[in-house]
């Protein structure tokens, strides 16, 4: 039996049942029940110092739920050289028994020691308020145990040689490889967060995750024949965005549809107004190939508390939904070029030259009284990118997970899908 290993016995313990086996050297004796030749079941291991471990054996060993005694040994104070003050019980003037320990940096223990060393359970408080409660052995977490990090996060699971067994790995959004999503319409985000072995990491909870979208960029031609965005780079610079996806993305503006208000249609119909056209009225928006997006950019990652105004969601047992997400229309300053010949005919535009954006004249209509381009109150079709991002901080458990990325696909309303 490992937990009295050395020593030889006076007397030979029973194979099987309940029996009493005393050691040579009379600092261990073990009362319980055995199988064969060794203690197993439910028993009591004593010590010469009066202390014992009462509660379950297996094969010898000390395996299972159970209660360490400790005897009466000394109370006392010890401030160290580091300044560091523990109140509690020694032993062979080495902390031993329960105490509690406080450092000079504001981090406190309260639990059990073995000989100078924090094992069986304890409690830390860390000064940045970040809590660990659970088991220990030789100084470091280990066992069952949970930790309340100072971010909001908490692990809570097994405990080896002081790192978390199961780990979250990364971020995995659900769904398609490719999410098709009708213009205008909102959309649900589903979020694992997963360990190495792609099990969902439910003993994880509480990171911070947030959620923010790009558009596909494309370099086009001077005659290209789709429609796309000119986007004034002095206003709105942005360096394009490398996804995983096998194509560049600029960031572009992403919505909850609860916290949105009455759109541009809505509004003039509700005031007895003109309607603003909307997207396919009369006819429908060219497919879009390449646009930009709002000014924040992508590797400029936002405040703590979403200051940049994207979605963001705690996870709940490695868990986490963005409902009711919407892609905004085009921000202000990106003006509509359109180089299909369909569109040339009808503004009565010469080849190669570019249709005016509708702010370049005030009421939307150009001098000869046609009407000009309007920015639509809702994203074009195309091409998106949704990535979901780890903003917890500080980075819990000393690491931020990396960004996932899904690949979106708006279609026209009227699309067969």
């Amino acid at each position: 039996m490992a937990a009295a290993g050395g020593g030889r016995e006076r007397r030979l313990p029973p194979r099987d049942g309940y029996g009493i086996r005393v050691f040579s050297n009379a600092f261990f004796r073990y009362e319980g029940e055995w199988r064969a030749g060794k203690p197993h079941g439910r028993g009591k291991l004593l010590f010469k110092d009066g202390s014992y471990y009462e509660g379950e054996f297996v094969d010898g060993e000390i395996t299972g739920q159970g209660r360490r005694y400790w005897a009466w040994s000394g109370h006392g104070c010890l401030v160290d050289r580091d300044g560091q003050v523990y109140r509690g019980s020694f032993h062979g003037n080495r902390k031993h028994g329960q105490g509690h320990l406080r450092s000079q940096s504001g981090d406190s223990y309260d639990g059990d020691w073995v000989q100078d060393r924090r094992q069986g359970h304890g409690v830390l408080c860390r000064a940045d308020g970040s809590t660990y409660e659970g088991q220990w052995h030789h100084d470091v977490f280990s066992g069952l145990g949970s930790l309340a990090h100072c971010s909001g996060a908490v692990y809570h699971g097994l405990w080896i040689n002081g790192h978390p067994a199961a780990p979250a790995a990364r971020i995995v959004i659900l769904g398609p490889e490719v999410m098709e999503v009708a213009q205008g319409c909102p959309f649900t985000l589903t979020v694992q967060l997963q360990q190495d072995s792609g099990e969902v990491a439910q003993s994880e909870s509480g990171r911070l995750l947030s959620v923010s979208a790009g558009v596909r960029y494309v370099q086009l031609p001077a005659f290209s024949e789709v429609s796309f965005f000119k986007v004034d780079s002095e206003r709105h610079p942005e360096t394009p965005m490398q996804t995983p996806l096998g194509f560049q993305c600029i960031s572009y503006p992403l919505t909850c549809s609860r916290s949105r208000g009455p759109g541009p249609r809505a509004a003039a119909e509700a005031a007895g107004g003109d309607a603003v056209p909307a997207q396919g009225d009369p006819e429908p928006a060219p497919d879009l190939g390449a646009f930009c997006g709002q000014q924040d950019t992508l590797d400029r990652p936002p405040a703590h508390g979403g200051a940049a105004g994207r979605p963001e969601q705690r996870v709940h047992r490695g868990r986490a939904e963005f409902p009711d997400l919407l892609l905004g229309p085009p921000p202000p300053g990106y003006r509509p070029f359109l180089f299909l010949e369909s569109h040339r005919e009808k503004a009565g535009l010469s080849p190669g030259r570019a249709a005016p954006a509708a702010e370049e004249t005030p009421g939307g209509r150009r001098p000869d009284g046609t009407a000009t381009a309007v920015l639509p109150a809702q994203a074009y079709p195309g091409e998106y990118v949704i990535m979901v991002h780890d903003r917890t901080t500080p980075p819990f458990l000393g690491r931020t997970l990396p960004t996932a990325f899904k690949h979106l696909r708006v279609v026209g309303k009227g699309a067969p899908p």
